[in-house]
């Protein structure tokens, strides 16, 4: 969803950081206040300073008392807790579960073992991205998945309609929605050590990407080590009715060192991790070989295919794609989202998909699509912003190292 315009924050953001607010606004649904839906903890961020504004139909906040610049580095620092409960879970069920979702999307879902999870992408027929999203193998005939707020509608309804036909044919699955729960993501390094407090279960044997079904402050949540920030932490799916308990307990826990933090810190996070944010550096026209997601598909399905749009997706991992995905430090004013790439010779060579000021490294970044030829690391570009070229050049990702927890 686009939008366009920036909106009074009712506090002075610096422009250093307004590529992730302008990244907030191109997914404003443009609905009156009541329209828009809340999440159990709306009257909490309120209460706690924060700045709510339409996004993806529901009213979020995109910063609280702190800036969008230090909210950022404490999650780095300390650790941050988003509320993300617009994101839609969902489960499949049935004997033929990982059959129908493999006709879906590129994972080896086959694969993976219970209790664990990967990303993945859902495709449509010419090989482009419905959407992004994290597949996790509860058991062999229950899938839990987490798909973007703003590609809700459209996910869903591509998922009933295939469902539809696999159910009509004799295959056994259904699905269930889970709207009866809330979706809080603690990131940092002391995501680990506060969540201990509230859990008998060893997280120490948790590793990133791992799945687990736990109580944690007296509530039953699906608790899964992942997250959108390149930090460690986790993704925590609890029922509405403990949502509040829970979060009010982690801030607690942390004796203020874990902030509630907003969408324009969560999208200079993921930025400087160099994750893709749908609508921006992937849409339905971008294959996950052009997206620098290849490495998602696994290698079975490689051999195998089956899934929408194999046959072009197949073919580029072959040939290699005409238009790469790639980073950028540049230098001069922050690239913009649309900001046009030239080669030495002044050729248009992509454009910009994501750019703004990195808190933690204090240099502008970015990420865009150029033509293949042009995107390996340390090739000279220039970048168009506002009528003007500067200097850019193109560098591996994640800016900012990764702190995932992985077992040795």
């Amino acid at each position: 969803m686009r939008g366009g315009g920036l909106w009074q924050l009712g506090q002075s953001i610096t422009r250093r950081v307004s590529q992730a607010e302008k990244r907030v606004v191109a997914h404003r649904c443009f609905a009156s206040e009541s329209e828009l839906k809340k999440t159990v903890l709306y009257d909490f961020h309120v209460e706690n300073g924060g700045k709510m504004v339409p996004f993806a139909g529901w009213s979020m906040p995109i910063q609280y008392k702190d800036s969008i610049m230090d909210s950022t580095v404490n999650c780095r620092e300390n650790g941050s807790l988003f509320d993300v409960s617009h994101m839609c879970g969902l489960s499949l069920k049935g004997k033929d579960t990982i059959s129908f979702l493999e006709k879906l999307v590129v994972a080896d879902v086959a694969g993976l073992a219970p209790g664990t999870g990967t990303l993945s992408v859902l495709t449509n027929e010419k090989g482009g991205a419905i959407d992004d999203t994290v597949i996790t193998k509860v058991k062999d005939d229950h899938i839990y998945l987490v798909v973007n707020a703003g590609c809700r509608d459209k996910d869903l309804s591509h998922i009933e309609e295939h469902m539809k036909a696999f159910k009509s044919k004799g295959g056994d699955v259904s699905w269930h929605i889970h709207d009866e729960r809330s979706l809080l993501a603690l990131q940092g390094p002391l995501a680990a050590p506060v969540l201990q407090h509230l859990t008998k279960e060893d997280l120490s044997k948790l590793y990133f990407g791992h799945f687990k079904i736990v109580d944690i402050n007296g509530a039953q949540c699906f608790l899964t080590r992942t997250g959108y920030t390149g930090e460690d932490g986790f993704e925590i799916s609890v029922p509405h009715e403990n949502a509040l308990d829970l979060t009010k307990a982690i801030l607690e826990k942390s004796e203020s060192k874990v902030r509630l933090t907003g969408l324009g810190a969560r999208d200079s996070l993921r930025l400087e991790a160099g994750l893709c944010l749908y609508g921006n550096d992937m849409e339905q026209h971008t294959t996950p070989v052009e997206a620098g997601l290849t490495w998602a598909i696994g290698k079975r399905r490689r051999a195998e295919g089956g899934f929408l749009g194999a046959d072009v997706i197949l073919k580029q991992i072959e040939d290699g794609p005409l238009v790469r995905r790639v980073g950028f430090i540049s230098s001069g004013p922050p690239a913009r989202s649309h900001s046009e790439i030239q080669n030495a010779k002044g050729e248009n060579i992509g454009e910009i998909t994501s750019g703004g000021f990195s808190p933690c490294l204090k240099k502008n970044i970015a990420m865009g699509y150029v033509k293949s030829g042009n995107h390996k690391v340390g090739t000279n570009v220039k970048i168009l912003i506002r009528g003007k070229t500067y200097e850019g050049t193109v560098t591996k990702m994640p800016f900012v190292p990764a702190k995932y927890y992985k077992s040795s």
